[in-house]
């Protein structure tokens, strides 16, 4: 998918890091208000930019839990009942809520919100989140997040179809990475932008508007979206050292393309490739008219069979498997259409599937729908949570689809991903920023 965001974060970080804010936003007095508030911020959702409003109900708040320096407890029942509620045509989905008692700058300011005990497990005791780097070309830090750990390396994307890059079909978005060491030897300061490199990744032959990646035998599997009609959606292997060679692994269904390859994800018991094919190729202008429904695929390696997991999507994106396999999580991106609009009555929808001993899926349930944005990257957590990048930053939600907590941006991240001990890489378009918490990856990696 392109991003979850309208525009991303356009504001200069202060000095902690964070994107500046307006006077307002920054008025302690208006704080100890009860009010309505309305500024406007760009947030990210899909691949458009467009003014996002952000509303703020203010009064003082008497929450005084102790919790870790950069962690704030969000007290949900103090916006059950709000003084006015605004329209839908005023107030939906691509709008970032600002709970009552709060500013966005005190939310960017502690940016691990507590909405449930259980989070403290996530975040642990001194949770920290520092931006590494920073562009002016929205989206550069984009989608396809994935740790190679041999090398130690984070490897991400810049969005294919952004007007900012002018990548899609006039030229193919890139492959970047970074070195985690050099992310977590900053990992103390809240703004450590220029200490951490990125560096471009030149493919051969060049992997074609990359959107999703996952570790794969050694390799780095990406789901390309393709370019034009004469270039298809493929999936495709790349060697994660120079010269970063490339090998095509599937590029059609008996003879007819594929839309725009989304998401890939290995199911940790038989090994077969997962993959989702929404058709934003097509709503970011890239790509033709879509030849196959919106599903999800599956592809035995050994025998080449490709068959279909699941279907019944508007834009099937987002694609994980519990850490035993029992469960797969499949986030519908339908509510972004991206250049084609937004539809607030469509899916920003998080789907869980049983898996079956056979590997079929079974038993589709909404096990979350998003408060902001739409769900792009979905990942978990060796307990089974699952962390979704979504329109104001990371949700995180137990297995019972309960949020629990959110590392919040004050705009959308499209995807992320754990790296080594307790750390996480996020794309947040025109932000990279890495996070220390307590847990770490329960996907299969093959490592």
């Amino acid at each position: 998918m392109p991003h979850p965001g309208m525009g991303g974060h356009d504001r200069e970080p202060d000095s902690r890091g964070n994107p500046e804010t307006t006077t307002a936003e920054n008025n302690d007095d208006a704080r100890n208000k009860t009010s309505w508030k309305m500024t406007y911020l760009p947030l990210a959702l899909a691949a458009l930019s467009a003014g996002v409003a952000i509303a703020s109900y203010s009064h003082a708040s008497d929450h005084s839990t102790e919790i870790p320096a950069q962690a704030q407890f969000i007290d949900q029942k103090a916006f059950n009942v709000l003084p006015s509620v605004l329209p839908p045509s005023e107030f939906n989905f691509t709008n970032i809520f600002v709970p009552p008692g709060y500013d966005l700058a005190a939310l960017k300011e502690k940016p691990f919100h507590v909405y449930d005990d259980e989070f403290y497990d996530v975040i642990g005791p001194n949770p920290t989140l520092t931006l590494i780097a920073q562009s002016d070309t929205d989206p550069v830090f984009h989608e396809a997040t994935v740790w190679y750990p041999p090398t130690n390396e984070v490897f991400f994307v810049q969005s294919a179809g952004a007007e900012g890059t002018g990548t899609g079909l006039n030229k193919s978005a890139i492959i970047q990475k970074i070195s985690l060491a050099e992310a977590e030897a900053v990992s103390s300061q809240r703004n450590a932008t220029g200490q951490v490199k990125v560096h471009i990744v030149d493919s051969n032959p060049i992997v074609l508007n990359p959107n999703g990646a996952v570790n794969y035998k050694d390799n780095i599997l990406f789901a390309a979206e393709g370019q034009g009609a004469d270039k298809p959606s493929e999936l495709i292997i790349m060697n994660p050292r120079e010269p970063y060679n490339t090998t095509v692994l599937l590029n059609n269904f008996f003879g007819r393309q594929f839309n725009s390859l989304n998401d890939i994800a290995i199911h940790p018991r038989n090994k077969d490739v997962y993959f989702t094919d929404p058709i934003y190729g097509l709503l970011q202008n890239f790509r033709p008219k879509e030849g196959l429904p919106h599903q999800v695929y599956r592809y035995n390696d050994k025998t080449g069979a490709v068959t279909v997991a699941a279907d019944g999507f508007s834009q099937p994106n987002g694609l994980v498997f519990s850490p035993s396999g029992s469960y797969a999580y499949i986030a519908d991106t339908g509510a972004q259409a991206v250049t084609w609009g937004v539809n607030a009555t469509s899916p920003a929808t998080i789907y869980r599937y049983d898996v079956e001993d056979d590997g079929t899926f079974s038993n589709r349930k909404a096990f979350a729908y998003i408060n902001t944005g739409v769900p792009d990257g979905v990942h978990v957590d060796t307990k089974g949570r699952l962390y979704a990048g979504c329109g104001d930053g990371v949700h995180v939600y137990n297995p019972a689809g309960t949020l629990i907590g959110k590392i919040f941006l004050g705009g959308a991240s499209a995807n992320f991903n754990f790296a080594g001990d307790g750390g996480m890489v996020i794309c947040a378009e025109t932000y990279l920023f890495y996070a220390k918490i307590a847990v770490t990856s329960g996907a299969y990696t093959g490592f």
